[in-house]
């Protein structure tokens, strides 16, 4: 085991694990943003930069601090050894520069944006962005594409952090996708336009930071804080059959995984959970799917109402069992 001090917070961890994930054991401001890092994705992390924070004690042999700022999802700690994040200008100023980085070429699609209401950009963006760029430069951009029945590639919204290629790599047998080009034109493509099809793809989807990989099946649907979004289950032979419906009235928008308050899957699902079964009829409702009170999805008050509707029903069944006994 390891002591670590995380902005003036002592912890003891496991040796071996990252900076990143210390942070998580605790929670709350102290955690670092990660934009490419995913836990249950092998090899990712330390590309968008966004979790830099300042190391200024090695550790208790080796207290001289780290000369640079460190990516905190592949820097692992060490006993004695004292973290800065938000305690840091130097951090702080260091992400708003990567941020500025990551939306430089970003386009201002948020209006129309599926992602919009549950983007890591956007809360990054508005956290530690500016509130005017100072880029004056040509902007890149991409035709979108469709790189799959159910999945459309928007380019212009890509910050490559790769997540997308680790899932085909991880839980797929063949990759069809990848990186081509370099620098300012490096994209993510299929091979001279071949089509992703396997039977977890779509949790390129649901690893996706921003908006760049939309569900067809969802496009301009309904805005997510419009929607109410229940736990459900059904028997898959595929994959764990765990998902969120998000329902608006009756009807079922769209399925995803379920995710962790650090908006990473709890498990990956098959595409058939996800894109063949949009009646509530094919799954078992667990309940509402409790949402962060500072998310906008959780402003329509579906739990609060969903939770009015089940004491009315109880009160009714107990007014009926009265009626019956008198």
């Amino acid at each position: 085991m390891a002591k670590v001090t995380i902005d003036g917070l002592e912890m003891e961890v496991p040796d071996g694990t990252s900076i990143l994930n210390a942070a998580r054991m605790v929670g709350g401001d102290i955690v670092p943003p990660a934009m490419c890092y995913y836990s249950k994705l092998k090899g990712s992390g330390g590309k968008c930069r966004t979790c830099l924070v300042k190391v200024s004690q090695g550790s208790a042999k080796d207290p001289r601090p780290m000369p640079k700022l460190v990516p905190s999802c592949s820097t692992t700690v060490q006993d004695g050894m004292v973290v800065e994040n938000i305690t840091s200008p130097d951090v702080l100023e260091a992400r708003k520069g990567v941020v500025e980085f990551l939306l430089i070429n970003h386009p201002l699609d948020c209006p129309v944006c599926d992602q919009a209401g549950e983007c890591d950009l956007q809360n990054l963006g508005y956290k530690h962005g500016l509130a005017k760029t100072r880029y004056e430069e040509e902007r890149r951009t991409f035709e979108k594409a469709d790189i799959g029945d159910n999945i459309k590639l928007h380019m212009n919204r890509c910050i490559l952090c790769y997540r997308c290629t680790y899932v085909a790599d991880q839980l797929t047998d063949c990759r069809s996708h990848g990186i081509i080009n370099r620098g300012d034109h490096a994209e993510i493509s299929t091979y001279i336009s071949k089509a992703i099809d396997n039977d977890f793809s779509g949790n390129m989807i649901d690893v996706c930071p921003v908006g760049a990989l939309t569900d067809k099946t969802f496009r301009f649907s309904s805005r997510v804080w419009f929607t109410k979004p229940m736990d459900a289950h059904r028997d898959c032979k595929k994959c764990s059959g765990k998902v969120v419906l998000w329902e608006k009235g009756n009807e079922v928008l769209r399925v995803t995984g379920r995710k962790d308050k650090y908006g990473e899957l709890e498990e990956f699902i098959c595409n058939e959970c996800r894109f063949e079964k949009k009646n509530t009829s094919d799954w078992i409702i667990e309940g509402p799917r409790h949402i962060d009170k500072h998310s906008v999805i959780s402003q329509n008050h579906y739990e609060l109402l969903n939770n009015i509707k089940v004491d009315i029903v109880k009160y009714q069944k107990q007014v009926a069992e009265r009626v019956n006994k008198g």
